[in-house]
């Protein structure tokens, strides 16, 4: 069993701690993958906070590994030995939703992505010492100088691609760009609004500005984050704190009747009621945020008739097309995805989840150094 440095989450609302753990040698499914750089998500940050998310605890997060395949397992085909890849979510690859090309909507979505431990057969893929504790975090738990990932959600890259930044397509990027081109579909010429500007909701402008949306409008109640959503393709910016925040947006949207499509990554109950009573007839709403708001919700009635509001997970993605489609748009200048990145070390990943929370880190990656 190689021996690994990795942060682990002792208990819920805590420090992550550093330590040599145990990582088990590859199975069948498995794939083993030194890693070079990891993001820092929402997601990771939610499980340390909530009570009603696995895994237990103490466990491995990070699930935007990127890195170089060590070794394969006898069921695996399509990586080999020296390969670059991205890691993503896990999928079962049999049920109806994964067969109809939606595997994020996989009926096993959990015991791949949350259970901690591999699918099927229920056993540890990492040890403290003897004792077992949870990883397979999204098949990966990439918070390691290496992971275990699981062959669903191994992408393989191109040679020339940079390791240090591809992590984070395979999640937050990949959901907020996924949901505008698998889901809302925008025509070129759309009016788009985007209600958060973290790395989602970048990754829905980016994409937004890539498919030609005419308008698109950033909301957010940080300021240069608005500045930074208008130097990427925000033709209009708006603080989210204005009182007047709807107002604004139908007094910008009113020659073409109300919004296009719309993108909420803030779980907030008040914003879905304003993107839900902007959006025209016939017009397209993604909800993205963790929603709980004690019982308020958005009022049905309120959804101007024809009008669509989809609950999305991972941007609908398959994360074999996606990633490398966002890597050869961001080839293209058409995603620049860089330019969110702050880099951090293992050692600092504390800080990086703090800079995410402020405000001031939009997308942290810790790097790995290399042997």
């Amino acid at each position: 069993m190689p021996v690994v440095s990795a942060a682990v989450a002792v208990a819920k609302n805590t420090p992550l701690e550093v330590k040599e753990l145990r990582l088990d040698d590859p199975g069948p499914d498995d794939v083993l993958v030194r890693i070079h750089a990891v993001g820092v998500c929402h997601t990771d940050a939610t499980v340390l906070q909530v009570d009603a998310f696995p895994p237990p605890f103490p466990a491995v997060l990070g699930h935007e590994g990127a890195g170089v395949v060590e070794a394969v397992g006898a069921n695996i085909t399509h990586v080999r030995p020296g390969d670059k890849v991205a890691l993503s979510f896990g999928s079962c690859g049999k049920c109806r939703e994964c067969s109809q090309g939606h595997p994020a909507y996989c009926d096993e979505f959990y015991p791949y992505n949350f259970f901690g431990v591999r699918p099927g057969d229920g056993t540890p893929t990492l040890f403290d010492g003897d004792t077992p504790i949870s990883g397979h975090f999204f098949a990966q738990s990439s918070f390691a100088t290496m992971s275990l990932a699981h062959r669903s959600n191994v992408v393989k890259l191109d040679d020339d691609v940079d390791l240090d930044i591809v992590g984070p397509l395979g999640c937050g990027l990949m959901t907020g760009a996924g949901t505008v081109r698998n889901v809302l579909k925008p025509d070129e010429g759309d009016i788009c609004v985007v209600y958060g500007i973290g790395g989602v909701g970048f990754g829905a402008l980016m994409m937004a500005k890539a498919l030609g949306c005419s308008t698109i409008i950033a909301v957010d109640l940080n300021e240069d984050r608005l500045a930074l959503a208008r130097e990427l393709g925000a033709t209009h910016t708006i603080n989210g704190a204005a009182p007047d925040l709807g107002e604004q947006i139908t007094e910008l949207t009113k020659a073409n009747s109300g919004v296009d499509i719309a993108v909420d990554t803030t779980g907030l109950a008040t914003i879905s009621k304003t993107a839900v009573s902007t959006l025209r007839r016939g017009g397209r709403l993604g909800l993205l945020g963790f929603y709980n708001q004690n019982g308020e919700g958005m009022d049905v009635a309120a959804i101007p008739l024809g009008s669509y509001v989809y609950g999305v997970v991972e941007g609908d993605s398959v994360p074999a097309e996606m990633v490398p489609l966002l890597v050869d748009l961001h080839r293209q200048g058409k995603f620049p995805f860089d330019r969110l990145i702050t880099f951090y070390e293992l050692a600092d990943i504390n800080q990086a989840f703090a800079d995410s929370h402020a405000g001031t880190a939009i997308k942290p990656v810790i790097r790995f150094p290399r042997s």
